[in-house]
């Protein structure tokens, strides 16, 4: 068996935790699932209607989350941070059921989400993957904002920019290349906000369960959280662990360069809907041994782990 066949966890592993938005305690058990069958939610706590496909034409809202919901409108929101934990894992199949309608926050980033797969262990078996491959460029613009993806070789490069008028976080930019790349830096990065940005979102109702402890907090040019960042480019790390999680939406690895200036779930998403309206934009490929490298799987992330 191939490194590039599908994966799936070994045994079952439970995440319990403090919704972000919702304030809520939930429940997630992500279990193995068969090849081919994919990443699938399932709300425990209803009878009906409680599966979930996170799809990107299944995301429902990208306000500081990304929200997947059912033709029921049955909804799990905050799926950003699992989703990226799966996909940099390589773990293709995967049964995730909630008794909520938000995944826990956790720490604020996925590493908790990796350390608990990986002490689960991952079970490979003989289906090989698929790959989406990008043919050509593809761009959305929003004011300022901007997101695209064009063609690569072998890699999924992901080039990120922040701008900020806080003086703290300002301009960051970073690269990576989510296949060969070192991510813990990646994985570790926490959700991160402005102070006088709190109040404003808990009038509409979310952050709810935010606090320290799953969030770094900004005050001017200092970082309320006493311990400081994890590591210097944290807010921009933070924002490509949230594409990466996105483009899971996509229901494969991606191999393409992407570049994206401002962005967020929202301009991950547009992007994602604007290259699948048209089928020239991609081709999805069944990896075999011969196709690409083992380097397409991220072992240098299971060496960081463990």
């Amino acid at each position: 068996m191939s490194l590039l066949n599908q994966k799936t966890i070994k045994s079952a592993v439970k995440f319990s935790g403090i919704g972000l938005h919702n304030g809520k305690i939930t429940n997630v058990f992500v279990k193995p699932a068969d090849p081919n069958s994919g990443i699938v939610f399932k709300r425990i706590d209803l009878n009906n209607n409680n599966i979930i496909y996170p799809n990107f034409s299944n995301v429902s809202n990208t306000s500081l989350n990304t929200t997947i919901s059912n033709e029921n409108g049955v909804k799990v929101s905050t799926i950003e941070h699992l989703m990226g934990a799966l996909f940099g894992l390589g773990i293709d199949n995967a049964l995730i059921e909630i008794d909520n309608d938000e995944v826990p926050i956790l720490d604020g980033s996925a590493k908790q989400f990796i350390e608990k797969i990986v002490e689960s262990g991952l079970k490979v078996s003989e289906a090989p993957i698929k790959i989406i491959k990008i043919n050509k460029k593809v761009e959305f613009l929003d004011g300022e904002r901007r997101a695209s993806i064009e063609q690569s070789k072998l890699s999924l490069d992901i080039e990120f920019e922040l701008k900020y008028k806080n003086k703290l976080i300002g301009n960051q930019k970073n690269k990576i290349n989510v296949y060969n790349d070192e991510l813990k830096d990646i994985i570790d990065s926490r959700t991160f906000c402005l102070y006088e940005d709190i109040e404003a979102i808990r009038k509409i109702g979310l952050a709810k369960g935010g606090s320290l402890d799953n969030a770094i907090v900004v005050k001017g040019e200092n970082i309320i959280n006493k311990d400081g960042l994890r590591n210097s480019k944290e807010f921009v790390n933070h924002k490509i662990l949230d594409c990466i999680g996105d483009l899971f939406t996509s229901g494969y690895r991606i191999i393409g360069n992407i570049k994206c200036s401002q962005g967020g779930h929202f301009l991950t998403n547009q992007l994602l809907r604007k290259v699948f309206s048209d089928n020239t934009n991609f081709s999805i490929i069944e990896i075999q041994e011969k196709n690409l490298p083992h380097t397409l799987i991220n072992r240098s992330l299971l060496r960081s782990i463990a």
